[in-house]
């Protein structure tokens, strides 16, 4: 087990790409702090997290990331749970849709606030229990921080500056305290909330089978677990001294894709 006798961090966990990090990390023999909003179902991962591995492995927080004094509330609840701190994985974040037009300075200050600073105030307050462990830290991204969809742009520059973030504690946290940092840039993954957004779009339920191959060259989108598993990798000591990387994961390359081009017909 790559994670044996660590405490994980996993915040925004009780649903989604969150909860399949959470359950992957105690497979590796973490305990793992449950984080979210809705108790209900933080509980949830924590109950079945302990219902695999026995009592004791999960404990859980309810808190608003942007509250303030949440960052310290979230360590001393890692502490008091475990009594340590080995990894701190930066999963939840704010998705709201907008452009140039539509984006409001409130949407985009919250949006900054959650999906920003709250990491970065996490990364703060549990700095000192990561150094006494010579632990690290795994942030969640996404590929819009490259540029984004086209109604995805304060979405899109908040991982872009958490993309800057992970760069940048990468090398210095890791050169001072020995504490690394690295970033999952997730593609398109097959998540409940994104089910549900599709369905609010209009889409019907049967949407991924429908999933265009060049956006889904395997035939299907990634799924919550395949993102684990390369999170889990990051959290491992046998990533020995990376830090200050970003890996994006999706099927098909984002820089120099060069897909067939469509010519429309001309006009009758």
């Amino acid at each position: 087990m790559r994670l044996d006798g660590k405490v994980v961090i996993v915040t925004g966990s009780a649903t989604g790409i969150g909860a399949a990090i959470a359950a992957r990390a105690a497979e590796e023999g973490a305990r793992v702090l449950v984080h979210g909003l809705e108790a209900d179902l933080a509980r949830g991962v924590a109950e079945g997290i302990a219902a695999r591995h026995g009592p004791g492995w999960a404990a859980v927080i309810v808190e608003e990331l942007a509250a303030p004094g949440a960052a310290e509330r979230i360590v001393e609840a890692a502490v008091a749970a475990f009594g340590r701190i080995d990894g701190l994985v930066n999963n939840a974040a704010l998705v709201a849709g907008g452009d140039l037009a539509a984006t409001s300075r409130a949407l985009f200050e919250r949006m900054m606030a959650v999906n920003v600073l709250a990491p970065l105030e996490l990364v703060r307050a549990a700095l000192p229990w990561l150094e006494r462990s010579r632990g690290n830290v795994v942030n969640i991204g996404s590929v819009n921080a490259h540029c984004g969809e086209p109604d995805l742009l304060p979405y899109s520059l908040s991982k872009a500056a958490l993309q800057a973030a992970t760069r940048n504690l990468g090398d210095t946290l890791f050169a001072r305290h020995g504490v690394r940092v690295n970033q999952v840039n997730p593609g398109w993954v097959l998540t409940a909330n994104e089910i549900d957004r599709k369905r609010s779009q209009g889409l019907d339920d049967d949407w991924p089978a429908r999933v265009e191959r060049r956006f889904a060259p395997a035939g299907r989108l990634i799924a919550p677990e395949e993102i684990a598993a390369v999170v889990v990798t990051f959290l491992s000591d046998e990533c020995g001294p990376v830090s200050g990387q970003v890996c994006d994961l999706e099927q098909y390359p984002l820089l120099g894709r060069n897909p067939p081009k469509t010519i429309l017909p001309r006009d009758a």
